[in-house]
């Protein structure tokens, strides 16, 4: 028999345990209106009494002892399903999807590792890449995103750092060119610069409006590449103070300047947002961050 209304089934088991329509009302918190109406609704379905009524209460049939037996083995893993999903909820296991703006995997993978050996049943999938992952579709539980505020009114975004920039020459192209001065001097030495002439991140502007287009000798679409280019001496150009300071062997030709710099964005949707997983590393992607600039 297809049992249509759970309601019903719960409402006659606690009749069955309590042996009244008032103990099952004050139990279930509804009226012992609600409950006659379950009973009769559900013997009406199944064709059979499963209670005898008399003055003292309701009294299982033989039919009730074995809807109780059944509804009591229901109940019993309801309330362990509900004991798994809170241990699994309170826990940070299963996976973590991270996405970041290309070229930060060196700066979060220190993070990632550490958080994954106190977590030793989390997965971790760090994923870098230009394309905009979609946080409300489950592409990712985690993304850390430049620029602009991401203004999706379902995301939770918190600013992470703010990424600064200075213009580095390798000290072999020091030792063979020199040390320009200032932009005055830039006409006599070669650039590394984007691909795109219209590159939106604002030192590329600034390198724009200031070196001339001929002087960018060497022009590459991916900023990783730029960096390295910059190492290898292939002039000068901008790089991540994070990055110049682990190479070692840059010259800062000109510090940091504010209208250079780029927000960072931590980044997560507000289904997820409050999940351990996500919070557990969040709080420790923020700690570490302290120490990015």
């Amino acid at each position: 028999m297809d049992i249509e209304n759970w309601d019903e089934v719960r409402t006659a088991y606690h009749v069955a345990r309590l042996g009244t329509v008032s103990g099952a009302a004050e139990a279930l918190g509804v009226h012992h209106a609600t409950v006659i109406r379950h009973i009769d609704a559900l013997e009406g379905r199944l064709g059979v009494k499963l209670f005898q009524r008399h003055a003292r209460g309701y009294t299982a049939t033989e039919a009730g002892q074995d809807l109780l037996r059944v509804a009591q083995a229901t109940a019993d893993q309801f309330e362990q399903l509900a004991g798994r999903l809170h241990g699994h909820g309170a826990a940070v296991t299963g996976e973590l999807v991270i996405t970041a703006v290309e070229g930060f995997a060196p700066l979060l993978l220190p993070v990632v590792t550490a958080f994954q050996n106190e977590h030793c049943d989390l997965s971790v999938r760090l994923v870098t890449d230009s394309r905009l992952f979609r946080l409300e579709y489950g592409e990712a539980h985690v993304a850390i995103r430049a620029g602009a505020r991401p203004q999706d009114p379902d995301n939770v975004v918190q600013l992470l750092a703010r990424a600064q920039v200075a213009l580095y020459a390798h000290q072999s192209y020091v030792a063979q060119f020199g040390m320009p001065k200032g932009p005055g001097d830039f006409a006599a030495h070669r650039f590394v610069g984007p691909l795109d002439e219209n590159h939106r991140a604002l030192f590329s502007q600034w390198m724009r409006a200031n070196v001339p287009a001929d002087n960018i000798r060497l022009r590459l679409s991916d900023p990783r590449d730029q960096f390295d280019a910059v190492q290898h001496g292939g002039g000068i150009g901008f790089v991540p103070l994070w990055r110049a300071e682990q190479a070692g062997d840059l010259v800062q030709v000109m510090p940091p300047r504010p209208e250079w710099d780029s927000e960072l964005w931590l980044v997560t949707h507000v289904d997820l947002h409050r999940t351990p997983k996500v919070q557990a590393f969040s709080t420790a992607l923020k700690e570490a961050a302290k120490s990015w600039v």
